[in-house]
């Protein structure tokens, strides 16, 4: 099958983002044709007049639909779509030149009807930035929950880069009104069809992520509260691993409290826990500024998704509640 590809990027009030986004397009690295769907998510800030400033060097169109979060957005976009394999793309992502030429061939490989690849800091972010990457993506951290390049078929991939097929689209019908979230609940929904999902390592993209330390808390807060939902939906899919930023957070509080009694050692497990991670991270970042954010962005991270995890463990598996009613915030109502 010839491969026909149309990136989907829905915005929400991001214009510097999407010329930025638009700006890596033109820089990449393939003789492939492909197209660029923009879907404004009901924005106040509008992306239209950048659109239509590249609209002379890039196959894109732009569409203006009302506000229904990021996931129904993506399925507007790929119901608009001319190609055959959409690639789902955030607004505050930029592609390095030889993006496309990877996905390219990791599918002519091993073709599967849904992938997902990484994302990496670019030299041009903000140390915060960077910090925040780096406590997203390390080993040492929770980086590896969704599975690694060897776990072909338990991969979750995530929307900020993301690929499926038409066909896997129109069986699953595509995002849910769940986010965060609707990634992974997707990816689910595909393996219980009988597709295949996969990690393309070299197919990585430089994800902004959040830019301030309350942006980033909010954030991981949600994906703490979505995991129990998604595992009410596929109890299939628990896993232990999921308790491990609640049970760091609590088994920390504890250990300062020891503390008090002067029973040190499991305070000096978590010293040891730190020390790694610092080091860990000045490898990777090379900065002992960006290090030290590390250790900052690491502790909101388990303990935002922890807190998240367990308040929603509470209310949906103990108390009974209904998630959508109970958590609002984290549902989108479809567009009319």
């Amino acid at each position: 099958m010839q491969l026909q590809f149309s990136f989907i990027i829905p915005v929400y009030n991001r214009p510097d983002e999407t010329q930025e986004l638009l700006q890596s397009f033109e820089a990449l690295h393939t003789k492939t044709p492909f197209e660029i769907v923009i879907v404004e998510d009901g924005s106040s800030i509008s992306s239209e007049g950048v659109v239509n400033s590249f609209k002379d060097r890039l196959d894109i169109s732009y569409y203006f639909k009302d506000n229904s979060g990021p996931g129904d957005s993506r399925n507007y976009g790929m119901r608009k779509a001319k190609g055959n394999y959409f690639i789902i793309l955030d607004s505050d992502c930029i592609l390095p030149p030889q993006y496309l030429t990877e996905v390219e061939k990791s599918l002519s490989q091993n073709y599967v009807d849904c992938f997902g690849g990484p994302d990496a800091a670019h030299e041009s972010f903000t140390n915060l930035q960077k910090a925040i990457n780096f406590s997203m993506t390390s080993f040492i951290t929770t980086g590896g929950i969704r599975g690694n390049k060897k776990s072909v078929d338990t991969f979750q991939p995530r929307s900020f880069n993301m690929g499926i097929s038409k066909v896997a689209f129109e069986a699953s019908k595509g995002f849910g009104y769940i986010h965060p979230g609707e990634d992974p609940d997707l990816s689910i929904r595909l393996w219980n069809l009988g597709y295949k999902t996969k990690l393309i390592p070299e197919a990585y993209v430089y994800h902004k992520r959040r830019i301030s330390w309350h942006k980033f808390y909010v954030q991981v807060n949600k994906f703490g509260m979505v995991r129990p939902i998604l595992n009410v939906w596929h109890p299939q899919t628990k896993k232990l691993t999921y308790w491990f930023p609640t049970m760091f957070t609590l088994g920390l509080f504890l250990s300062l409290i020891l503390l008090l009694f002067h029973i040190d050692v499991f305070f000096k497990l978590y010293v040891l826990y730190f020390s790694m991670a610092f080091i860990t991270a000045l490898i990777s970042t090379k900065s002992i500024v960006v290090s030290v954010l590390s250790l900052i962005a690491i502790s909101v991270q388990f303990f935002g998704y922890g807190y998240g995890f367990l308040k929603s463990t509470w209310a949906v598996d103990v108390l009974k509640k209904n998630p959508e009613s109970h958590f609002p915030k984290l549902f989108f109502k479809p567009a009319c």
